[in-house]
């Protein structure tokens, strides 16, 4: 059944006998295009590594999501609850923050009050999160109308903790997972080690192809560019840290473990993954706790980036998330997609968000556009999707 998705659903271009995956770097060539006119249309303020540094912190929260959305979306689901999770975690952590007195403790007790905030918002998240998989998994509703119902449930709890207003200050150990930076020495080495990795791994392959060679070319250019942003303004952001983590490990599960096979198989064809033995709804269940997770963290995230919590955080997050997923290659009908083109997709979405703020784009303006793009890219995504299955 793999042989046959790949086979159906890659588009190749064949050169000389060369085989070259359109599918995997479409989401590289927009990104580089963006950047490329925003860069010009800036005179280069753009691609200046202290905004660039600002950009990469802003992708951080809606890369995470849309990590965990990318799993969401090949088994053929959709959570549009992320966002107001977001919001219902952040609040939880402010509450504890202010209202309980957490950002009151000093020393290394401060510490361990801010993880302990950090730890219940995540825990918020995965309340949400086993919610809705056990409703989807055991009492077979649509994912959508329980992530949909989730969504009002989750914003107007998290309105009722904040009493409709924002919750702040919140203490300086607490902020550091959302605006702390690594000293430009420990950025470049975890960069280098990083980048390093990837290039070996791509190039250690028994059979290597043209895309092998051009992800560790990728690679290599990637890792150049970060330790030039990076070392050039005050080194690497926390949540960016936070985020390549979470990253690595998505790329990880999905193209090394069976785990991600078992995921592309439910989505694929769930009869057939079914008949195979394959344990849908532990996974499915497992998948919608495990962005859950990801949603009460990246709530904390951006609770401590903006040193309050704000009961109407996370509006249209899980657009953002979706976007970025649909624009990274990954098929709204599940079973085709990876998680590098959903990151890329996340950095697309931000630098046109940045590029457009830069250029004074009114948020009217910006949400026009962001909509045509998300329409253009599942417009796109469908086309090459039928007409791949016609051949």
């Amino acid at each position: 059944m793999n042989s046959t998705t790949t086979e159906n659903t890659r588009l190749t271009l064949a050169m000389n006998g060369i085989s070259f995956n359109w599918r995997a770097y479409r989401s590289v060539f927009a990104l580089i295009a963006v950047m490329v006119v925003l860069s010009v249309m800036t005179d280069g303020t753009f691609l200046s590594p202290r905004n660039l540094t600002n950009l990469t912190r802003q992708v951080s929260i809606n890369g995470i999501l849309a990590i965990g959305m990318t799993f969401v979306i090949l088994i053929g689901g959709i959570d549009l609850s992320v966002g107001s999770v977001v919001a219902l975690a952040g609040v939880v952590a402010g509450v504890l923050q202010v209202n309980f007195g957490l950002a009151q403790w000093t020393g290394y007790h401060a510490w361990i009050a801010s993880v302990f905030s950090i730890l219940a918002a995540t825990g918020v998240g995965i309340g949400c999160g086993l919610f809705n998989g056990w409703l989807i998994t055991r009492h077979r509703i649509a994912p959508f109308i329980i992530t949909l119902g989730m969504m009002v449930i989750a914003r107007g709890l998290a309105l009722i903790f904040a009493n409709g207003a924002a919750i702040a200050p919140l203490s300086d150990s607490f902020n550091f997972i959302g605006q702390g930076y690594l000293s430009p020495f420990v950025s470049t080495v975890l960069v280098s080690l990083l980048g390093s990795g990837v290039v070996v791994a791509c190039l250690l392959k028994k059979q290597r192809t043209l895309t092998h060679y051009l992800s560790a070319l990728s690679a290599l250019a990637v890792t150049g560019f970060a330790l030039w942003v990076f070392q050039g303004y005050r080194g690497l952001p926390i949540p960016v840290l936070v985020f390549s983590v979470f990253g690595l490990l998505g790329v990880l599960i999905l193209q090394r473990t069976r785990l991600g096979r078992f995921i592309l198989a439910i989505g694929g064809n769930p009869e057939a993954a079914w008949l195979a033995g394959v344990p849908i709804r532990k996974i499915s269940f497992g998948i919608y706790t495990t962005i859950g997770a990801l949603a009460g963290l990246c709530g904390a995230i951006l609770s401590a980036r903006l040193n309050g919590a704000l009961p109407t955080a996370g509006e249209l997050f899980e657009l953002d998330a979706i976007a970025a997923v649909v624009i990274g290659g990954t098929s709204l009908v599940g079973g085709i997609g990876t998680v590098r083109g959903s990151i890329l997709g996340a950095f697309f979405i931000g630098a046109l968000n940045n590029g457009m703020s830069l250029l004074d784009v009114t948020e009217f303006y910006q949400k026009v556009i962001k909509g045509l793009i998300i329409i253009f890219a599942v417009w796109f995504d469908m086309r090459q999707s039928s007409s791949s299955s016609r051949r």
